[in-house]
């Protein structure tokens, strides 16, 4: 199957009409990936940024950049970044699916779901591995062209390191809790960089198990009011953050030791200082944790919008420390929408939590009811927007059980649309605008043939995907992981020293941001192709000059 639009990038075959301001000859490009970092935040803080954000805005801009697929979560948000690829065609469709058909044992019981960086071990046993990912990364094609090239790829959690390292990365490396950072079993590391990891592991440690006490800024005390969710639960005041909990990772210190062992593997591994250009991909995850903790409109996230301000400013010093020839490009993997107690607060009405009757396992529940047929009829726990029908179902059946269940989630009134596989099938790759898709197109681009379920289910506007509690941190409030603009929209930055910056409103994609790193380095993109398109960021002059 073809990856592209149309799109052939080629060689810059004529470097004398390149502008003044083009990077010179960069050996280092630098990725930034901010979780759970909208479009609308971006737009919101921006006044605020004073520092390494406030640099970054001063490149070229692109605030209406789109993760344009349906299923916006972490995995297949970040496998758009650096492969250039939608999710239909990177196979990460969502952070967890059903596979019918390679079922596997856990804890003694049989299950069908799969992790978007699972594989198992000669023995069985479940690892983190890149073998899920269907289509090369920016630093595969760089290694593929120069086997001497090497891409270095640190994250906040596993899924957002592995999408972009791809799948020869040099090293790639994700925390763990109290394991501190880890990579893959087998993976061959230096004994320098080992002596790196484990140093920045043990200061991590003593960060790890201290309480944080966050301080508000003062720029953020006017946004502090309490929301009540719960009687047990309150957010919009400052709170103590005990070490060695999951609420940790919704504080700066966190960004704060992902910065740590970013910068440590470029000096130890002297990234970009060869002749050959070298790649580091770096995720911070303490915003997405603020929001799902939080909420996105509280004074937690805008303290944290001020510290991850510091450390894009830290991580910036110390690249230019480094006197190598850098690119930075920025973007996140999806948005975020904030708690639905706040939303309805301020003035939208329809805010609301997902009911607990649209969990696959009660939908399944009333269709076996309808139908006298024994269950189960679907297959999951959670509520996904990939639907998929129980194997054990009969073949006979099942047409009219999934046109049952069909009926049954569109007669729902917290469902927009619901699409069949046959329609998506059926449909015609997305094009043109992403912030004029229809929802069919939307839903296409995060559909697999292979991977993606028997029904695609899209919710309406503001309907949180968390009850309370939630998810296996039990006090999750807010989340992602729609198909509507809030969730879909991030920025898209591209930045080097000596840029001629510029803001462009148009709507891009996040798949544009490989294929337009490939043309800064004059790299040929040989099949397979990409989804995106070649943004003008001041390698070449405008059409007529």
């Amino acid at each position: 199957m073809r990856l592209v639009r149309g799109l052939l990038i080629v060689l810059l075959t004529l470097p004398a009409l390149a502008l003044a301001a083009a990077p010179a000859s960069p050996t280092l490009v630098v990725m930034i990936a901010v979780d759970q970092y909208s479009a609308d935040l971006f737009g919101e803080y921006r006044s605020m940024y004073k520092d390494g954000l406030a640099t970054l805005a001063r490149g070229v801009v692109f605030p209406r950049g789109y993760q344009s697929h349906a299923s916006t979560e972490t995995c297949p948000g970040h496998s758009t970044i650096l492969t250039g690829a939608r999710p239909g065609h990177t196979g990460i469709i969502a952070n967890d699916w059903q596979e019918p058909d390679h079922p596997r044992q856990e804890g003694g019981k049989q299950t069908y779901g799969w992790y978007c960086v699972d594989a198992l071990d000669a023995q069985g046993n479940r690892i983190v591995s890149p073998q899920r990912l269907l289509v090369p990364t920016l630093g595969d094609r760089l290694k593929a062209a120069d086997p001497n090239s090497r891409t270095v790829a640190v994250g906040g959690k596993d899924r957002a390191a592995v999408m972009l390292g791809g799948a020869n990365s040099y090293l790639t490396l994700w925390w763990a809790g109290a394991k501190g950072f880890v990579t893959y079993p087998d993976a061959a590391v230096t004994t320098d960089m080992r002596k790196t990891i484990d140093n920045v592991n043990q200061s991590a440690k003593v960060a790890y198990e201290s309480t944080q006490r966050p301080k508000l800024p003062a720029q953020c005390k006017s946004r502090s009011q309490a929301v009540k969710i719960t009687n047990d639960l309150t957010v919009g005041e400052p709170v103590e953050i005990k070490g060695q909990s999951g609420r940790w990772r919704a504080t700066p210190a966190f960004d704060q030791q992902v910065l740590k062992m970013a910068t440590a593997a470029i000096d130890t591994l002297h990234l970009g200082k060869g002749k050959s250009i070298d790649v580091l991909a770096v995720s911070f995850s303490a915003t997405d944790y603020v929001g799902h903790y939080f909420g996105t409109e509280g004074p937690e996230m805008c303290a944290q919008q001020i510290a991850l301000d510091a450390t894009i400013k830290a991580f910036l010093k110390h690249l230019d420390g480094t006197h190598v020839s850098y690119v930075v490009a920025l973007t996140a993997d999806h948005g975020g929408l904030d708690i639905a107690e706040r939303n309805r607060l301020r003035g939208i009405p329809n805010a609301q939590r997902l009911a607990e009757r649209l969990a696959p396992q009660n939908v399944g529940a009333a269709v076996a009811k309808d139908l006298q047929i024994p269950g189960p009829v679907l297959l999951g726990n959670e509520f996904a927007n990939d639907v998929y029908l129980a194997p054990s179902i009969d073949s006979t059946l099942r047409p009219a059980v999934l046109e049952a269940v069909r009926r049954k989630y569109q007669a729902d009134e917290q469902v927009a649309k619901v699409f069949m596989k046959n329609e998506l099938l059926a449909a015609e790759p997305p094009s043109g605008p992403p912030d004029q898709w229809s929802l069919l197109e939307r839903a296409k681009a995060s559909f697999n043939p292979e991977r993606s379920g028997d029904l695609f289910v899209l919710l309406k506007p503001y309907v949180d995907l968390y009850g309370i509690p939630k998810n296996v941190d039990k006090d999750y409030i807010a989340t992602h992981g729609s198909a509507w603009d809030y969730d879909r929209r991030v920025p898209i930055l591209f930045w080097w020293p000596g840029i001629k910056g510029f803001e462009q409103p148009g709507a891009v994609e996040t798949v544009d941001i490989a294929p337009t790193l490939a043309d800064l380095l004059g790299l040929k993109v040989m099949p397979p192709l990409m989804d995106g398109r070649v943004l003008q960021v001041g390698q070449h002059p405008s059409p007529g000059d």
